[in-house]
Protein backbone atom coordinates (compact mmCIF):
# COMPACT_ATOMS: atom_id res chain seq x y z
CA UNK A 1 0.00 0.00 0.00
CA UNK A 2 1.28 3.46 -0.83
CA UNK A 3 1.62 6.02 1.95
CA UNK A 4 -0.83 8.79 1.13
CA UNK A 5 -0.19 12.01 3.00
CA UNK A 6 -2.64 13.79 0.68
CA UNK A 7 -6.39 13.27 0.49
CA UNK A 8 -7.08 10.13 -1.58
CA UNK A 9 -10.80 10.75 -1.95
CA UNK A 10 -13.77 12.42 -0.32
CA UNK A 11 -17.07 10.77 0.58
CA UNK A 12 -19.97 12.38 2.46
CA UNK A 13 -17.77 15.39 3.28
CA UNK A 14 -15.24 13.10 4.98
CA UNK A 15 -11.77 12.62 3.56
CA UNK A 16 -9.16 10.06 4.55
CA UNK A 17 -5.42 10.28 5.13
CA UNK A 18 -3.19 7.26 5.65
CA UNK A 19 -0.32 7.34 8.14
CA UNK A 20 2.38 4.68 8.02
CA UNK A 21 4.96 6.21 10.32
CA UNK A 22 4.63 6.39 14.13
CA UNK A 23 6.77 9.55 14.36
CA UNK A 24 4.51 11.33 11.87
CA UNK A 25 1.46 10.34 13.91
CA UNK A 26 3.16 11.60 17.06
CA UNK A 27 3.94 14.97 15.50
CA UNK A 28 0.83 15.66 13.44
CA UNK A 29 -2.08 13.49 14.56
CA UNK A 30 -1.76 12.72 18.28
CA UNK A 31 -3.07 16.08 19.63
CA UNK A 32 -6.14 15.78 17.38
CA UNK A 33 -6.50 12.13 18.43
CA UNK A 34 -6.66 13.22 22.08
CA UNK A 35 -9.35 15.77 21.29
CA UNK A 36 -11.35 13.17 19.35
CA UNK A 37 -11.29 10.75 22.30
CA UNK A 38 -12.69 13.46 24.56
CA UNK A 39 -15.90 13.22 22.51
CA UNK A 40 -15.89 9.44 22.05
CA UNK A 41 -18.14 8.03 24.76
CA UNK A 42 -16.71 4.49 24.65
CA UNK A 43 -13.07 5.60 24.75
CA UNK A 44 -10.74 3.56 26.95
CA UNK A 45 -7.03 3.68 27.67
CA UNK A 46 -6.59 1.09 24.90
CA UNK A 47 -7.76 3.69 22.35
CA UNK A 48 -5.09 6.23 23.33
CA UNK A 49 -2.06 6.91 21.19
CA UNK A 50 0.16 6.46 24.29
CA UNK A 51 -0.93 2.82 24.60
CA UNK A 52 -0.84 2.05 20.87
CA UNK A 53 2.51 3.78 20.27
CA UNK A 54 4.20 1.76 23.03
CA UNK A 55 2.59 -1.44 21.74
CA UNK A 56 3.75 -0.76 18.18
CA UNK A 57 7.35 -0.12 19.25
CA UNK A 58 7.42 -3.38 21.20
CA UNK A 59 5.45 -5.75 18.95
CA UNK A 60 4.99 -4.18 15.52
CA UNK A 61 8.23 -5.17 13.82
CA UNK A 62 6.67 -7.79 11.50
CA UNK A 63 3.65 -5.74 10.50
CA UNK A 64 2.85 -2.63 8.48
CA UNK A 65 1.35 0.41 10.19
CA UNK A 66 -1.83 1.74 8.53
CA UNK A 67 -3.55 4.37 10.66
CA UNK A 68 -6.42 6.07 8.84
CA UNK A 69 -7.44 9.57 9.86
CA UNK A 70 -10.92 10.76 8.81
CA UNK A 71 -11.38 14.53 8.47
CA UNK A 72 -14.41 16.73 7.82
CA UNK A 73 -14.58 19.68 5.43
CA UNK A 74 -13.01 21.97 8.06
CA UNK A 75 -10.09 19.53 8.43
CA UNK A 76 -11.25 18.46 11.89
CA UNK A 77 -10.44 14.87 12.84
CA UNK A 78 -13.75 12.99 13.14
CA UNK A 79 -12.57 9.39 13.26
CA UNK A 80 -9.55 7.12 13.47
CA UNK A 81 -9.11 3.57 12.21
CA UNK A 82 -5.85 2.42 13.87
CA UNK A 83 -4.97 -0.54 11.66
CA UNK A 84 -1.98 -2.67 10.80
CA UNK A 85 -1.39 -5.23 8.09
CA UNK A 86 -0.06 -8.64 9.12
CA UNK A 87 0.64 -11.77 7.09
CA UNK A 88 -0.49 -15.11 8.46
CA UNK A 89 1.25 -18.14 6.93
CA UNK A 90 -1.23 -20.53 5.37
CA UNK A 91 -1.43 -24.17 6.38
CA UNK A 92 -2.01 -25.99 3.12
CA UNK A 93 -3.19 -22.77 1.48
CA UNK A 94 -2.02 -19.28 0.51
CA UNK A 95 -0.75 -16.73 3.01
CA UNK A 96 -3.40 -14.35 4.30
CA UNK A 97 -2.91 -10.59 4.48
CA UNK A 98 -4.95 -9.56 7.49
CA UNK A 99 -5.95 -6.06 8.53
CA UNK A 100 -6.14 -5.96 12.32
CA UNK A 101 -6.64 -3.30 14.93
CA UNK A 102 -3.39 -1.78 16.14
CA UNK A 103 -2.54 -3.36 19.50
CA UNK A 104 -4.00 -6.77 18.68
CA UNK A 105 -2.12 -10.06 18.59
CA UNK A 106 0.12 -10.04 21.67
CA UNK A 107 -2.61 -10.71 24.24
CA UNK A 108 -2.06 -7.36 25.98
CA UNK A 109 -4.85 -5.19 24.58
CA UNK A 110 -8.61 -5.39 25.14
CA UNK A 111 -11.36 -2.88 24.33
CA UNK A 112 -9.76 -2.00 20.99
CA UNK A 113 -12.06 0.18 18.93
CA UNK A 114 -12.55 2.58 16.01
CA UNK A 115 -13.01 6.01 17.65
CA UNK A 116 -15.47 8.32 15.90
CA UNK A 117 -17.02 11.67 16.73
CA UNK A 118 -20.74 11.67 17.52
CA UNK A 119 -22.87 12.22 14.43
CA UNK A 120 -20.20 10.94 12.04
CA UNK A 121 -20.68 7.21 12.61
CA UNK A 122 -22.35 6.47 9.25
CA UNK A 123 -19.98 8.68 7.25
CA UNK A 124 -17.02 7.06 9.01
CA UNK A 125 -18.17 3.50 8.24
CA UNK A 126 -19.01 4.32 4.63
CA UNK A 127 -15.64 6.01 4.12
CA UNK A 128 -13.76 3.14 5.75
CA UNK A 129 -15.47 0.58 3.54
CA UNK A 130 -14.84 2.71 0.47
CA UNK A 131 -11.14 2.83 1.36
CA UNK A 132 -11.11 -0.94 1.87
CA UNK A 133 -12.66 -1.43 -1.57
CA UNK A 134 -10.07 0.84 -3.19
CA UNK A 135 -7.25 -1.08 -1.52
CA UNK A 136 -8.78 -4.51 -2.14
CA UNK A 137 -5.67 -5.78 -3.96
CA UNK A 138 -3.56 -5.31 -0.83
CA UNK A 139 -5.50 -7.21 1.86
CA UNK A 140 -7.53 -10.41 2.16
CA UNK A 141 -9.31 -10.33 5.53
CA UNK A 142 -10.32 -7.78 8.15
CA UNK A 143 -10.18 -9.28 11.63
CA UNK A 144 -11.13 -6.83 14.39
CA UNK A 145 -10.76 -8.44 17.83
CA UNK A 146 -11.98 -7.40 21.31
CA UNK A 147 -14.29 -4.62 20.17
CA UNK A 148 -16.64 -3.52 22.96
CA UNK A 149 -20.10 -4.91 22.40
CA UNK A 150 -21.53 -1.37 22.38
CA UNK A 151 -18.99 -0.06 19.85
CA UNK A 152 -20.84 2.58 17.76
CA UNK A 153 -19.13 1.37 14.59
CA UNK A 154 -19.11 -2.43 14.91
CA UNK A 155 -22.76 -3.09 14.03
CA UNK A 156 -22.86 -0.42 11.33
CA UNK A 157 -19.69 -1.82 9.80
CA UNK A 158 -21.17 -5.30 9.48
CA UNK A 159 -24.51 -4.07 8.13
CA UNK A 160 -22.93 -1.92 5.43
CA UNK A 161 -20.42 -4.66 4.51
CA UNK A 162 -23.30 -7.11 4.04
CA UNK A 163 -25.06 -4.53 1.85
CA UNK A 164 -21.94 -4.58 -0.34
CA UNK A 165 -22.14 -8.38 -0.59
CA UNK A 166 -19.20 -9.10 1.69
CA UNK A 167 -19.10 -12.06 4.06
CA UNK A 168 -19.30 -10.94 7.70
CA UNK A 169 -18.88 -12.92 10.89
CA UNK A 170 -19.27 -11.96 14.53
CA UNK A 171 -18.43 -13.98 17.63
CA UNK A 172 -18.15 -13.15 21.31
CA UNK A 173 -15.52 -13.45 24.00
CA UNK A 174 -16.30 -13.08 27.73
CA UNK A 175 -15.21 -10.20 29.93
CA UNK A 176 -15.84 -9.25 33.57
CA UNK A 177 -16.49 -5.84 35.15
CA UNK A 178 -17.22 -4.77 38.72
CA UNK A 179 -19.64 -1.83 38.90
CA UNK A 180 -18.74 0.13 42.01
CA UNK A 181 -21.10 2.13 44.26
CA UNK A 182 -20.30 5.55 45.70
CA UNK A 183 -19.00 4.32 49.05
CA UNK A 184 -16.75 1.55 50.33
CA UNK A 185 -19.34 0.61 52.95
CA UNK A 186 -21.99 0.01 50.27
CA UNK A 187 -19.56 -2.07 48.22
CA UNK A 188 -18.48 -4.11 51.23
CA UNK A 189 -22.13 -4.91 51.98
CA UNK A 190 -22.50 -6.30 48.45
CA UNK A 191 -19.80 -8.93 49.08
CA UNK A 192 -20.41 -12.29 50.70
CA UNK A 193 -20.66 -12.36 54.47
CA UNK A 194 -17.41 -14.33 54.48
CA UNK A 195 -15.54 -11.60 52.61
CA UNK A 196 -17.15 -8.84 54.67
CA UNK A 197 -15.65 -10.57 57.70
CA UNK A 198 -12.33 -11.69 56.19
CA UNK A 199 -11.11 -8.47 54.57
CA UNK A 200 -10.70 -6.59 57.88
CA UNK A 201 -9.74 -9.74 59.80
CA UNK A 202 -6.92 -10.73 57.43
CA UNK A 203 -5.63 -7.16 57.40
CA UNK A 204 -5.49 -7.03 61.21
CA UNK A 205 -3.69 -10.35 61.24
CA UNK A 206 -1.15 -9.10 58.68
CA UNK A 207 -0.57 -5.88 60.62
CA UNK A 208 0.03 -7.93 63.75
CA UNK A 209 2.76 -9.97 62.03
CA UNK A 210 4.46 -7.31 59.87
CA UNK A 211 4.91 -3.63 59.23
CA UNK A 212 2.39 -3.27 56.37
CA UNK A 213 2.72 -0.59 53.70
CA UNK A 214 0.48 -0.06 50.66
CA UNK A 215 2.23 2.05 48.07
CA UNK A 216 1.20 3.63 44.78
CA UNK A 217 3.82 4.32 42.10
CA UNK A 218 3.60 8.09 41.56
CA UNK A 219 6.97 9.18 40.13
CA UNK A 220 8.88 8.19 37.01
CA UNK A 221 12.01 7.30 38.98
CA UNK A 222 9.99 4.70 40.90
CA UNK A 223 8.93 2.83 37.76
CA UNK A 224 12.04 0.68 37.04
CA UNK A 225 12.08 -0.83 40.53
CA UNK A 226 8.30 -1.26 40.65
CA UNK A 227 8.23 -2.95 37.25
CA UNK A 228 11.04 -5.31 38.24
CA UNK A 229 8.99 -6.21 41.32
CA UNK A 230 5.91 -6.90 39.19
CA UNK A 231 7.90 -9.01 36.71
CA UNK A 232 9.62 -11.00 39.44
CA UNK A 233 6.47 -11.66 41.48
CA UNK A 234 4.45 -12.63 38.42
CA UNK A 235 7.19 -14.95 37.17
CA UNK A 236 7.73 -16.46 40.62
CA UNK A 237 4.13 -17.53 40.85
CA UNK A 238 3.88 -19.02 37.36
CA UNK A 239 7.27 -20.71 37.38
CA UNK A 240 6.37 -22.37 40.68
CA UNK A 241 3.56 -24.04 38.67
CA UNK A 242 5.85 -25.11 35.84
CA UNK A 243 4.78 -22.30 33.46
CA UNK A 244 7.20 -19.80 31.87
CA UNK A 245 5.14 -16.71 32.77
CA UNK A 246 4.20 -13.85 30.48
CA UNK A 247 7.17 -11.64 31.41
CA UNK A 248 9.73 -14.08 30.07
CA UNK A 249 9.01 -12.21 26.81
CA UNK A 250 11.52 -9.35 26.38
CA UNK A 251 9.15 -7.48 24.04
CA UNK A 252 6.48 -7.44 26.74
CA UNK A 253 8.92 -6.10 29.32
CA UNK A 254 9.92 -3.39 26.86
CA UNK A 255 6.25 -2.59 26.25
CA UNK A 256 5.50 -2.20 29.95
CA UNK A 257 8.56 0.00 30.42
CA UNK A 258 7.52 2.49 27.74
CA UNK A 259 3.78 2.28 28.24
CA UNK A 260 3.90 2.78 32.01
CA UNK A 261 5.97 5.96 31.71
CA UNK A 262 3.62 7.44 29.11
CA UNK A 263 0.51 6.58 31.13
CA UNK A 264 2.02 7.88 34.37
CA UNK A 265 2.75 11.21 32.69
CA UNK A 266 -0.93 11.47 31.71
CA UNK A 267 -2.20 10.48 35.17
CA UNK A 268 -3.60 7.18 33.87
CA UNK A 269 -1.43 4.72 35.82
CA UNK A 270 -2.74 2.78 38.84
CA UNK A 271 0.30 0.75 39.84
CA UNK A 272 0.20 -0.46 43.46
CA UNK A 273 2.50 -2.51 45.68
CA UNK A 274 2.12 -4.17 49.07
CA UNK A 275 5.24 -4.31 51.24
CA UNK A 276 5.77 -6.35 54.40
CA UNK A 277 8.66 -5.17 56.57
CA UNK A 278 9.92 -3.22 53.57
CA UNK A 279 9.86 -6.16 51.16
CA UNK A 280 7.39 -6.11 48.21
CA UNK A 281 5.14 -9.19 48.26
CA UNK A 282 2.28 -8.22 45.92
CA UNK A 283 1.83 -5.90 42.94
CA UNK A 284 -1.07 -4.86 40.75
CA UNK A 285 -0.71 -3.00 37.46
CA UNK A 286 -3.81 -1.19 36.22
CA UNK A 287 -4.76 1.90 34.23
CA UNK A 288 -7.40 4.52 34.92
CA UNK A 289 -9.34 6.26 32.17
CA UNK A 290 -12.22 8.52 33.15
CA UNK A 291 -14.13 6.65 35.86
CA UNK A 292 -12.94 3.14 34.93
CA UNK A 293 -9.85 1.25 36.05
CA UNK A 294 -8.59 -1.59 33.85
CA UNK A 295 -6.75 -4.29 35.81
CA UNK A 296 -4.04 -5.62 33.52
CA UNK A 297 -1.47 -7.67 35.45
CA UNK A 298 -0.63 -8.68 38.98
CA UNK A 299 1.72 -10.89 40.95
CA UNK A 300 2.35 -11.99 44.49
CA UNK A 301 4.95 -13.93 46.39
CA UNK A 302 3.63 -17.52 46.70
CA UNK A 303 5.53 -17.81 49.98
CA UNK A 304 2.97 -15.37 51.40
CA UNK A 305 -0.12 -17.02 49.94
CA UNK A 306 -1.41 -17.88 53.42
CA UNK A 307 -1.21 -14.17 54.28
CA UNK A 308 -3.70 -13.43 51.46
CA UNK A 309 -1.50 -10.60 50.19
CA UNK A 310 -3.01 -10.44 46.69
CA UNK A 311 -6.52 -10.49 48.12
CA UNK A 312 -5.75 -7.72 50.62
CA UNK A 313 -4.00 -5.57 48.02
CA UNK A 314 -7.03 -5.73 45.73
CA UNK A 315 -9.37 -4.87 48.59
CA UNK A 316 -7.23 -1.89 49.59
CA UNK A 317 -7.01 -0.64 45.99
CA UNK A 318 -10.77 -0.92 45.49
CA UNK A 319 -11.36 1.14 48.62
CA UNK A 320 -9.02 3.88 47.33
CA UNK A 321 -10.57 3.82 43.86
CA UNK A 322 -14.12 4.14 45.16
CA UNK A 323 -13.10 7.13 47.29
CA UNK A 324 -11.52 8.79 44.23
CA UNK A 325 -14.65 8.44 42.08
CA UNK A 326 -13.95 5.28 40.10
CA UNK A 327 -17.19 3.51 39.22
CA UNK A 328 -16.01 0.52 37.18
CA UNK A 329 -13.21 -1.94 37.91
CA UNK A 330 -12.63 -3.86 34.69
CA UNK A 331 -11.05 -7.32 34.92
CA UNK A 332 -10.90 -7.34 31.10
CA UNK A 333 -11.17 -10.66 29.24
CA UNK A 334 -12.30 -13.93 30.73
CA UNK A 335 -14.43 -15.19 33.57
CA UNK A 336 -13.02 -16.74 36.72
CA UNK A 337 -14.24 -17.54 40.24
CA UNK A 338 -11.89 -14.98 41.82
CA UNK A 339 -13.49 -12.25 39.70
CA UNK A 340 -17.01 -13.26 40.70
CA UNK A 341 -15.90 -13.06 44.33
CA UNK A 342 -15.56 -9.29 43.88
CA UNK A 343 -19.05 -9.07 42.31
CA UNK A 344 -17.86 -8.89 38.72
CA UNK A 345 -20.65 -9.00 36.15
CA UNK A 346 -20.37 -10.88 32.89
CA UNK A 347 -20.12 -9.08 29.58
CA UNK A 348 -18.70 -9.74 26.14
CA UNK A 349 -16.25 -8.44 23.60
CA UNK A 350 -16.99 -9.07 19.96
CA UNK A 351 -14.77 -10.10 17.08
CA UNK A 352 -15.78 -8.88 13.63
CA UNK A 353 -14.40 -10.47 10.46
CA UNK A 354 -14.97 -9.13 6.95
CA UNK A 355 -14.00 -10.83 3.70
CA UNK A 356 -14.94 -10.51 0.07
CA UNK A 357 -17.25 -13.30 -1.16
CA UNK A 358 -16.02 -16.47 -2.87
CA UNK A 359 -12.47 -15.96 -1.59
CA UNK A 360 -10.05 -18.12 0.36
CA UNK A 361 -10.23 -15.47 3.10
CA UNK A 362 -14.01 -15.90 3.34
CA UNK A 363 -13.57 -19.65 3.77
CA UNK A 364 -10.89 -19.08 6.39
CA UNK A 365 -13.08 -16.56 8.24
CA UNK A 366 -15.98 -19.02 8.26
CA UNK A 367 -13.78 -21.77 9.74
CA UNK A 368 -12.33 -19.37 12.33
CA UNK A 369 -15.82 -18.23 13.24
CA UNK A 370 -17.07 -21.77 13.85
CA UNK A 371 -13.91 -22.59 15.80
CA UNK A 372 -14.51 -19.57 18.04
CA UNK A 373 -18.14 -20.52 18.53
CA UNK A 374 -17.11 -24.05 19.49
CA UNK A 375 -14.61 -22.72 22.04
CA UNK A 376 -17.29 -20.48 23.51
CA UNK A 377 -19.68 -23.41 23.90
CA UNK A 378 -16.95 -25.37 25.68
CA UNK A 379 -16.18 -22.40 27.89
CA UNK A 380 -19.86 -22.08 28.80
CA UNK A 381 -20.57 -25.71 29.63
CA UNK A 382 -17.28 -27.10 30.95
CA UNK A 383 -16.45 -26.69 34.65
CA UNK A 384 -13.95 -23.80 35.11
CA UNK A 385 -11.10 -26.14 36.10
CA UNK A 386 -11.65 -28.37 33.06
CA UNK A 387 -11.75 -25.34 30.73
CA UNK A 388 -8.54 -23.98 32.27
CA UNK A 389 -6.76 -27.31 31.78
CA UNK A 390 -7.93 -27.54 28.16
CA UNK A 391 -6.82 -23.95 27.52
CA UNK A 392 -3.36 -24.62 28.98
CA UNK A 393 -2.95 -27.74 26.81
CA UNK A 394 -3.96 -25.78 23.69
CA UNK A 395 -1.50 -22.98 24.55
CA UNK A 396 1.35 -25.47 24.89
CA UNK A 397 0.49 -27.09 21.57
CA UNK A 398 0.34 -23.69 19.84
CA UNK A 399 3.76 -22.78 21.23
CA UNK A 400 5.19 -26.13 20.08
CA UNK A 401 3.93 -25.48 16.54
CA UNK A 402 5.28 -21.93 16.41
Amino acid sequence: MKCRSIVPYMLENVHVRVYQNADTIEETLSPRWDELLSEFDSATVFCTWEWLRAWWRAFGNRQKLLVLGFFDETDRLVGVAPLMLATRPGRGGPHLRILRLLGDGSGDSDNLDLPVRRGYENAFVNSLLHWLQEEADHWDLCEFNTLPRDSPTAIRLQMRARDLGWNTFQCERPRSVVHLPESWEAYLRSLSSEDQHNLPRYLRRLQHRYHVHFKKCRAEQELPGALKTLFDLHQMRWQSRGEPGTFCNSARRKFYGEMSGALLARGYLEFWLLELDGEPVAAQFAMRYRNTVFQLQEGFDPRHSSDKVGYLLRGYILRQLIASGVRHYDFLGGRAPHKLRWRAEDGNYITVRLARPHSFAAMYASLAHHSDKGKERLRTYLPPRAWKTLHEINSRLSKAEA
